[in-house]
């Protein structure tokens, strides 16, 4: 057995003060500064030193306000009934309703840790929203033994092949193979990282974006010829035959009329190149007449919010593509990546049961490094966090962690699936349920059709 993809990640604190969640009014003028003041038992230290930060900096005020973690328990301990919790509205005010606060704030949390975010005050709901959030994994089987955790014995992989798959293998009248064998990539996380949906980060963050790619031993996309040379650039030739693949194990190009007979002189140069066509995610037609051309791969994309060309959101899309496929009877020959508003783990797991072989991340790349979505630099307004200028070592630790909490959530998800290997998850249905479908075949007949209440 193969030794187990790990991770090694490392706490990377903020450049900035974080924009907390939750804050505590106190309404000190009833305070009878009792003996077992609820302040003294708060189990994140955020009432120690209360004093000394009050009274020296003013700035630290605000600090203080904003590192409750929402568990309620002062609020509700406190004998009087003194102490009330409110949401901050600069945390409201930040991202938008696809990159809202929660998962900004959940990113900058994996992006410092590592680790797993868990939140104090419990999930109040919603239970079903759009997009999906209108998927539910189904985690009745879980992998055995389970009591040392999914970092102990128990072997689940994340491991994809990257390639084109021959359908059958001949065999010579010796036993040697016959079947010529397409050059494959694996790559230990169903991850890649892709380039940014609205410009080119600097060229430091570029770089760092590309070494944290090596670190983890997948690949970053890239349409710099000045980065092509790491061994984790995946060069993208646009249209017009920018970009140079000669030295590379994966490429990608933009769909155009003539694009397999770009692949083929460039395969002619490097017979070992992986070759990926990127087009919209709607275009089924042609991405069938590509596969049946013999493209190695297809990066079928929405945009950064998530919506397909034809309006539907990427989960649907993909499942139509992936079907469209099967119904060909070609999808086990080609790699599908899928890309457009992935922004958690559990996006990465829902968009392979829904039929990707993988995805390609980019925003949350850019909230590791504490990005807040606030599109100041779509509109050329200076960085309020200054990111084109983030240290090379500091953006790399924070990307590595990021992909490490991503990958523990993967794990834990996998693990309560029933499933061992990722290559697994591509399309399996059976693990996943559609709340659309649900409401359509089982609850529409009983209580009728949903209204909306707005």
């Amino acid at each position: 057995m193969p030794a187990k993809y790990h991770i090694k990640i490392r706490p990377e604190p903020p450049r900035h003060k974080p924009i907390g969640k939750y804050c505590i009014i106190d309404w000190r003028e009833d305070c009878s500064s009792c003996h077992n003041c609820v302040k003294r038992e708060c189990a994140y230290s955020v009432y120690n030193d209360e004093r000394d930060r009050l009274q020296h900096v003013a700035e630290d005020y605000v600090e203080y306000l904003y590192e409750c973690k929402g568990c309620l328990c002062c609020v509700q301990s406190c004998t009087k009934g003194l102490l009330t919790q409110r949401v901050n509205p600069e945390y409201l005010a930040m991202g938008d309703d696809v990159w809202n606060a929660d998962i900004i704030s959940g990113t900058w949390f994996q992006a410092e840790t590592g680790k797993i975010p868990v939140s104090g005050a419990g999930y109040p709901g919603p239970f079903r929203g759009p997009g999906f959030d209108s998927i539910l994994t189904d985690m009745s089987e879980i992998v055995r033994p389970t009591r040392d955790g999914i970092h102990g014995r128990e072997y689940i992989s994340t491991h994809i092949d990257v390639g084109r798959k021959p359908m059958k293998l001949e065999f010579n009248a010796d036993g040697s193979l016959k079947t010529d064998f397409p050059t494959q990539v694996e790559i230990p996380l169903p991850v890649i990282f892709n380039m940014m949906p609205w410009h080119s980060p600097s060229a430091n963050v570029s770089q760092s974006i590309l070494d944290a790619a090596n670190e983890l031993g997948t690949f970053a996309i890239t349409d710099d010829p000045m980065l092509a040379a790491n061994d984790a650039a995946m060069p993208h030739i646009s249209k017009d035959a920018k970009g140079d693949p000669a030295i590379s194990r994966l490429a990608q190009w933009d769909d155009c009329p003539d694009v397999m007979e770009k692949i083929k002189a460039a395969k002619a140069a490097n017979p070992s190149l992986v070759a990926i066509v990127r087009l919209p995610l709607e275009s089924i037609d042609r991405a069938v007449d590509l596969v049946k051309a013999g493209v190695d791969g297809l990066h079928a994309y929405a945009d950064w919010e998530g919506v397909a060309g034809n309006g539907k959101h990427i989960s649907i899309a993909v499942r139509d593509l992936h079907h469209a496929l099967i119904a060909q009877g070609i999808r086990d020959q080609v790699t599908l990546f899928a890309s457009g508003g992935i922004s958690l783990a559990e996006h990465v797991i829902k968009t392979l049961l829904c039929g990707a072989d993988a995805v390609c991340v980019d925003v949350p790349l850019l909230i590791a490094l504490e990005c807040r979505v606030c599109k100041n630099c779509r509109q050329g307004i200076k960085c309020p966090i200054g990111l084109e200028n983030v240290d090379h070592d500091y953006a790399v630790h924070r990307i590595v962690n990021l992909m490490g909490a991503w990958h523990s959530q993967m794990l834990e998800m996998m693990g309560a699936m029933g499933i061992r290997e990722a290559r697994r998850l591509r399309g399996e249905a059976g693990r996943a349920m559609f709340f659309d479908d649900l409401e359509r075949d089982c609850f529409a007949p009983v209580f009728g059709k949903r209204v909306e209440v707005k």
